[in-house]
């Protein structure tokens, strides 16, 4: 009998599945609330070496949530390699499986990378999408400076896991694995903190020290979600978070990708490759100077936004719009394409209540967004993956429609209805008829929505927040609504004492190759964290639209406006400012 594993069944440490009760009460740590932080192992005497680890067990009473243990199945030393930046110092690689109560469930897999001369600090590094890999940890944190060195270079341990589950060919876009209650809880936070307890008794084995000096956590897209889940959920067990272009409340922003993904698979709503380049190269001709510079970056958003309208913009002189709005060349857009285009950039709002307390999902910057144009660049196909793809939304759903087409199909399939031939194009996300309970649900389970951060604050910790101001997958007006409610909240004042919220012109969803964001953000909350040195005016450079300009790193709701003279590549010719 499968296991009902809800998280609020989850929080409580209850399991009302009788088979299975006795055995959730020997092996499992739960019963720890959301604001409380698990012990680590007792530290050992004797430091271990890397081939001791292999084949150690962790019981479940170390694991703050359900568990019947986790294993490690593999313990590597891996030589040191590489030259300058790029060096990766020597390391006990650490493999394992933390296993499920719900033996139908699959396993959480977990990587660990413990540097032989270790500064006492860790890094966990957050997923992507449905996750189902476990992060790279020799890598850097999202948009991490190609400067500076990757946290296991500077002497962090880093790990991470595949948040529950193995992902099959879709990758980050497969969602299969939510059939299951306990992958769905994993994978929208739990997973979290039993990796984390995973990882804490181990590195207390290798290093003999009872836990590490400070903990900070760094992740993009649903990566992002999960680092502000974890101060949420677990605020006493974190000193610091970067969160990147943040999916935070996940479930909602599905209906959202259901919304425009039954806009676009309308008949002639799917922009073309070209027709793509028509709207950008007219919105950049529209809202380019709006920041008093043509420069190739929009920056005053706000301001495009409230210009721009493709149904009456102009591109070389002609309209945007196709002559009486049919579609009669690759240069100009359709009526049905304008029409798709505005359901993107507008937002969805709800007549039935979501669990989660949500009541919409904002619209995307999508004047100015690069959704997916021929470039010569390398980053160009993710890119292209991240945003429109190559094929219109259709039933069954092409592995190359549009990223967020294919994540919606997965979730209606799979999540919602548990069913696999379920054509997601038939499902309303704002009238869904038979399916409004369970999406109801959902939004409580996965939405990361709590903007009461006091614990978080109260023990000194420290998040950084940015978005790129054209991102076509996650909004991000919606990682500024998240800001604006901490700040209603919690107050201004009190917000400013340990969050920074930074905007980055041209930026879109993870790689851009109009403006590929390069920020040191890891040094930056090391100094806030353990200095008390607030941050300080930052800039962020440009790794490919022109590699080495620099802007002005932004707080929210500040853009870099030119200052009338100077070099337009550098970020000193330009000044934060406000509309």
């Amino acid at each position: 009998m499968p296991v009902r594993y809800g998280r609020s069944l989850v929080q409580h440490g209850v399991m009302v599945t009788a088979p299975l009760a006795a055995l959730a009460l020997a092996a499992c740590g739960g019963g720890h609330d959301d604001n409380s932080s698990s012990s680590t192992s007792t530290s050992t005497s004797t430091p271990m070496t890397c081939a001791q680890l292999a084949g150690m067990n962790v019981p479940a009473s170390a694991i703050g949530l359900q568990t019947t243990g986790a294993t490690v199945t593999a313990a590597t030393t891996v030589a040191a390699s590489g030259t300058g930046v790029s060096a990766t110092p020597e390391y006990c690689q650490v493999d394992g499986t933390i296993a499920p109560v719900d033996q139908a469930a699959p396993k959480i897999t977990f990587r660990i990378a413990m540097p032989t001369q270790w500064n006492s600090k860790i890094v966990m590094l957050g997923g992507g999408g449905y996750d189902g890999t476990v992060p790279a940890v020799t890598g850097n944190v999202p948009a991490g400076p190609t400067a500076q060195p990757a946290p296991l270079a500077r002497g962090y341990a880093v790990f991470g896991s595949d948040s529950g589950h193995q992902a099959g060919t879709l990758g980050s876009r497969d969602g299969s694995f939510g059939v299951n209650d306990e992958a769905v809880a994993n994978f929208s936070s739990d997973a979290l903190k039993k990796t984390r307890d995973t990882a804490f008794y181990l590195l207390s084995k290798r290093y003999a020290v009872d836990k590490p000096q400070r903990a900070y956590f760094a992740g993009g897209s649903s990566g992002g979600r999960e680092a502000l889940a974890v101060v949420q959920r677990w605020p006493q067990d974190w000193d610091g978070i970067i969160a990147l272009y943040p999916a935070w409340n996940a479930a909602t922003l599905d209906l959202q990708f259901g919304r425009i993904t039954r806009a676009l698979a309308q008949p002639g709503a799917y922009l073309s490759q070209a027709k793509r380049k028509a709207l950008l190269d007219s919105a950049t001709a529209t809202c380019d100077a709006l920041d008093g510079v043509a420069d190739g970056l929009i920056s005053n958003m706000p301001a495009c936004n409230a210009t721009f309208d493709p149904a009456t913009a102009m591109l070389n002189g002609a309209p945007l719009r196709c002559p009486g709005g049919g579609d009669t060349g690759l240069t100009c857009l359709s009526d049905a394409q304008i029409t798709a285009l505005k359901v993107y950039a507008t937002p969805i709002t709800f007549a039935y209540p979501l669990g989660s307390g949500e009541t919409q999902y904002p619209g995307f910057n999508v004047w100015g967004a690069d959704l997916g144009v021929v470039n010569p660049s390398a980053l160009q196909a993710s890119v292209i993956t991240l945003s429109l793809n190559l094929l219109p939304p259709a039933n069954p759903m092409p592995a190359t429609a549009p990223y967020f087409s294919t994540f919606w199909d997965q979730w209606i399939r799979y999540f919602v209805a548990r069913d696999p031939n379920v054509n997601s194009l038939n499902v309303d996300p704002q009238n869904p008829g038979a399916y409004q309970a369970r999406i109801s649900a959902l939004t409580a389970e996965q939405d990361m929505n709590k903007t009461d951060l006091s614990a978080f604050n109260k023990k000194g910790g420290k998040i950084l927040m940015a978005h790129g101001m054209s991102d076509a997958l996650v909004s991000t007006q919606s990682t500024e609504q998240y800001y604006r409610r901490l700040q209603q909240t919690m107050g201004a004042s009190t917000v400013a004492n340990f969050v920074r919220y930074y905007e980055i012109p041209g930026y879109g969803h993870s790689a851009s190759s109009i403006f590929n964001a390069s920020w040191d953000s890891l040094t930056t909350l090391e100094n806030w964290v353990e200095r008390g040195v607030t941050p300080p005016a930052q800039t962020v450079a440009d790794t490919a639209g022109v590699p080495g300009r620099t802007r002005p790193l932004c707080e929210y709701p500040t853009f870099p406006r030119y200052n009338g003279s100077g070099n337009v590549n550098v970020a000193s010719s330009f000044t934060c400012a406000s509309q």
